[in-house]
């Protein structure tokens, strides 16, 4: 066995758990699955319709994809909104995957399956031992803590103390323990001090999705493709496939892209960021309203030579967008600009962070002149039902919200939106990004310049995202031969 991911096999510690996911009725889906659901057995799809989509069961494990039907419970074509060029004021389709309909109402449930299943599945992780320890600035922690739920293991997550009041809330509903550091979505380190802490407990095993390769690993293999399907559904004689644009965070999520470059190498990788903490554009920091995109460093497991612009978003634009997206009179004034029904009533499914891609999205239109031939592709992360309590603050904060107050915050935060704090990125700029990661990873915690090194060859990438998930998935589909009881 070689791998960069794996390190161990613990026949043992894989038979045991085999045992115990037997005895709990669960079956681990395929990496190849998730990315193309019709592959997952009639048996399991007999039973879906009957399960909720956030609840407790092994079976939603199989609704860790882009492709859930809502529906009928089952399966269907890749969730997708795109916003109207009434709303955008540009040309081109600017095409986003909801991850509203995954279990947890967002997609990172899909990211810390990645990190969890390949540890569990050799045998490097021990659910009888181990505690999965989930350090998160939102999502990430909920979707570690659910499918620990679903896989019988103990969950610890960590998030910022000034996250939404919401992802609390479920997590205790969940069992998890629930640990809040200092400060808000931008303050990452305290959450690996934390680490650190727990890490003096051999029971704990950290997940740590800014360092972990399977986050973005799940993304190349699923996210990209599912994208890649989408275009060529939509796609009309001439069409380019652009750009894709998404929020930094923990670099899981951007790494779709480099699966997208590889089928189309024309097409431009931006990724956004919070302008009130411009890490990647002016090597910035502080503190932003834009929940769930962790910044003051590099991740460990962003392929930075990939990426070729940034993009930063004032957060106030994103504050003003939610509301006019949620609020009665804001769907009133979209409505009187002539957008159907149906394209105003999907909007509230863009959560904060999924407003920032929008936006960002936006600036690459103007910045690259792109026009109605071309496609930009975006991920609309969680929807606004995770910030009901943010809604309440604004309305607190700001009044009742008025057919004036929608009118500003069109013409403002969307239609003129600029390409202020918009940078293209030459091969210098990228070198510089991922040498600022040496501050972070080597200095701080423990990584090697070697490795470091490495990662600037573009084979290292390749290796991580295409060799690795086929031992994956061999690894899975031994694992549950042995839960069934045919293998040894």
């Amino acid at each position: 066995m070689t791998s960069q991911i794996i390190r161990t096999m613990n026949p043992a510690v894989v038979k045991k758990t085999a045992a115990r996911c037997r005895e709990r009725g669960i079956v681990i889906p395929t990496f190849a699955q998730m990315r193309d659901p019709s592959l997952v057995s009639a048996s399991v799809r007999q039973k879906l319709p009957a399960v909720g989509l956030w609840d407790v069961n092994p079976l939603n494990l199989f609704r860790i994809t882009w492709k859930n039907d809502i529906a009928s419970g089952l399966y269907g074509t890749v969730n997708t909104i795109e916003i109207s060029p009434k709303i955008t004021g540009v040309r081109p389709r600017i095409i986003g995957l909801v991850g509203k309909y995954f279990p947890t109402g967002a997609h990172k449930v899909g990211a810390a399956f990645g990190c969890l299943v390949p540890r569990l599945v050799s045998g490097e992780f021990d659910p009888d031992e181990h505690k999965a320890v989930w350090p998160s600035t939102g999502n990430y922690c909920r979707g570690g803590a659910f499918n620990s739920a679903l896989l019988g293991c103990t969950a610890i997550a960590i998030l910022p103390e000034e996250m939404s009041k919401e992802r609390f809330a479920w997590l205790k509903t969940i069992g998890a323990e629930v640990i809040a550091t200092p400060g808000c979505e931008s303050n990452v380190k305290e959450i690996y001090d934390k680490c650190w802490e727990l890490k003096k407990d051999p029971r704990n095993m950290i997940f740590n999705q800014f360092e972990e390769f399977g986050n973005p690993l799940w993304h190349y293999t699923v996210t990209g493709p599912a994208i890649e399907e989408v275009f060529r559904s939509v796609a009309a004689p001439g069409a380019r496939a652009a750009a894709y644009i998404s929020a930094t965070g923990s670099a899981g999520t951007i790494a779709a892209g480099d699966y997208l470059k590889k089928q189309f190498p024309g097409l431009k990788i931006v990724a956004s960021e919070a302008l009130q903490c411009p890490t990647l554009l002016r090597n910035g920091y502080g503190g932003h309203r834009i929940e769930g995109i962790g910044d003051k460093h590099v991740p460990w497991v962003h392929n930075v030579r990939n990426t070729d612009a940034v993009a930063a978003v004032d957060d106030e634009d994103c504050m003003r967008v939610l509301r006019l997206f949620n609020e009665e009179q804001g769907a009133a004034y979209l409505s009187r600009l002539g957008i159907p029904d149906p394209g105003v009533r999907s909007l509230p499914a863009l959560g904060i962070s999924s407003i920032c891609n929008l936006l960002a999205a936006i600036k690459t239109a103007k910045y690259y002149d792109l026009d109605e031939n071309d496609c930009i592709f975006t991920i609309f992360t969680d929807s606004a039902e995770l910030y009901q309590s943010r809604l309440q603050e604004l309305r607190e904060e700001r009044g009742a919200y008025s057919a004036m107050e929608a009118a500003k915050d069109h013409a403002g935060p969307i239609a003129h939106q600029s390409v202020d704090y918009f940078k293209e990125l030459s091969y210098q700029d990228r070198k510089a990004l991922h040498n600022l990661k040496y501050f972070t990873w080597v200095e701080q915690q423990g990584k090697s310049s070697e490795e470091l090194s490495a990662q600037w060859n573009p084979e290292y990438w390749r290796a991580l995202f295409e060799d690795e998930v086929a031992l994956f998935d061999k690894l899975i589909l031994e694992f549950n031969a042995m839960v069934s009881g045919k293998g040894s």
